[in-house]
This record gives C-alpha cells, structure tokens and sequence, in this order.
C-alpha cells in the first residue's frame, strides 16, 4: 500500500452508504497527520488502539464517515511510529 492509500483509507476502509464522495476525503492529509500527532502526544504508545476504539465506536453508531476519518488517523499513525523505511522508500 502506498503512502497516499494508507492516508486515504486503503484496506482500512469503512463500509460506504452511498456513492456520493464522503465528507471523511474532504479532510485533507494534513489534518489528519496532525490529529495523529496530538494521539500520539496525548496516549504515546496506546495512541493506536485509542484510534481503533473510536472508529469501532462510530463504525457501530452508523457514522460511516466518522470511522472512516478514524481509519485515516489510525494509518497515519502507522507512518508517525514507524522506525524502518518502507520497502524500495528512499532515505535521506
């Protein structure tokens, strides 16, 4: 999966109601790497599974929208926590 996939949803994401584009993409990749970086400040290792447990929350409310932002924060963590390079990814 590509950087902007795991950004954007990828295979982490939530069952759509309809086709109309969700307001979940209209939230861009910055905020949503910001939103992971206050998790990780505020929960530090737990970050992850508080990002999880809140999608869960929403994914069983109905708001597909919602977990869908959720889903897009919790792979954002996994590229804010990561401490090896993808594979074929450049370092400097």
């Amino acid at each position: 999966m590509s950087r902007a996939e795991s950004l954007t949803g990828g295979a982490f994401s939530c069952p759509r109601q309809d086709a109309a584009i969700p307001s979940a993409l209209m939230i861009d990749d910055l905020d949503i790497l910001r939103a992971a970086n206050i998790l990780v400040k505020r929960y530090g290792a737990d970050a992850a599974i508080e990002a999880a447990r809140r999608a869960d929350e929403l994914l069983e409310a109905g708001d597909m929208d919602g977990c869908a932002i959720w889903k897009r924060i919790l792979a954002a963590l996994g590229e804010l926590t990561r401490t090896t390079p993808a594979e074929g990814e450049r370092v400097n």
